[in-house]
């Protein structure tokens, strides 16, 4: 029997790889990517923290696929009680045709992978976030076509859907320029890895400090919440103050391309990371960027069982 494929990270893919995947997506969104490639499977999906995007478009991907999703609570699994993740692993394999995690420590994610007889499919740790980063490269191709070669700001914090806007340039050959605090940058081995990527790739990874520089004429405009789910600001509601230079306004998409357009992964803090006036405004894309989280969910979903 042969190994199974999982959805961990988009640096384990090759640019072949995800390319199939963002045009079966595409392929999928126009109604032609096949509609039984889950038929008599189901899709276990473990959550350790919150989601909706993410739950739904997968629920709804794998009925739609001829399949059938079960949720599990963090909270209420065994795991919760002591059982390690490795076990969890092999009785999961028993009963299911995939397993979905969302949680913290990307360790998690690793065990799971490694115990598991069937696909294992990142829904988002503390370190990556792959999946949403599939529907942000539909999206972006849809209005642009080839990401490759192309300019793409990303403001504010280095968390984890900045690593994997990170893998996917430097995978695909797009610049992208990263206008973050010094003291908010991803970690130094994961940015070392990713250039290293980028290099075999012909991408282009630009750190920098100065927001304006980023995203001049850039075709897409990124951010993210300034804080994540399970940081410690999270609970008494205090951003990180350094962030502040990075809020996505009106004045900073005036800098970029005529054409581009704002992004954001969602949920998101009106007039804290971007001005309500952007994210509500003609340049948004970000309710075609949640859309399209099911279509690459499908595509992600049928190249697991591929």
């Amino acid at each position: 029997m042969s190994p199974p494929r999982h959805f961990l990270d988009l640096a384990d893919l090759t640019p072949g790889e995800l390319r199939q995947i963002l045009d079966r997506a595409a392929r999928f969104k126009a109604g032609d990517g096949g509609s039984s490639v889950m038929a008599g499977k189901t899709l276990a999906m473990i959550f350790e923290k919150p989601s909706t995007r993410t739950r739904v478009s997968f629920e709804v991907a794998a009925f739609q696929l001829g399949g059938h999703a079960i949720v599990l609570d963090g909270e209420q699994t065994q795991i919760k009680r002591g059982e390690t993740i490795a076990d969890t692993a092999r009785v999961l394999s028993r009963y299911v045709d995939g397993i979905l995690i969302r949680t913290d420590d990307p360790a998690k994610l690793e065990e799971l992978a490694r115990h598991a007889s069937v696909p294992v499919i990142n829904g988002l740790t503390d370190r990556s976030h792959p999946c949403q980063i599939v529907a942000d490269l539909l999206t972006f191709e849809e209005r642009f076509g080839p990401v490759t070669g192309q300019p793409i700001a990303w403001l504010g914090d280095g968390n984890n859907v900045a690593v994997s806007w990170m893998q996917a340039a430097a995978l695909l050959g797009s610049e992208l320029r990263l206008a973050i605090p010094e003291s908010r940058r991803p970690a130094a081995d994961l940015v070392r890895a990713s250039e290293a990527l980028a290099r075999q790739h012909n991408g282009r990874l630009i750190f920098t400090t100065d927001p304006l520089a980023a995203v001049q004429d850039a075709r897409a405009v990124i951010t993210d919440t300034w804080v994540s789910m399970g940081d410690a600001a999270e609970q008494d509601g205090a951003p990180d103050p350094a962030l502040t230079p990075f809020r996505v306004t009106e004045d900073i998409m005036a800098v970029a391309a005529e054409d581009a357009i704002f992004m954001h992964c969602l949920p998101a803090h009106r007039d804290e990371e971007v001005a309500a006036s952007v994210l509500d405004g003609p340049r948004s894309a970000v309710w075609d960027e949640a859309e399209n989280r099911l279509h690459a969910q499908k595509a992600i979903l049928a190249w697991c069982y591929a």
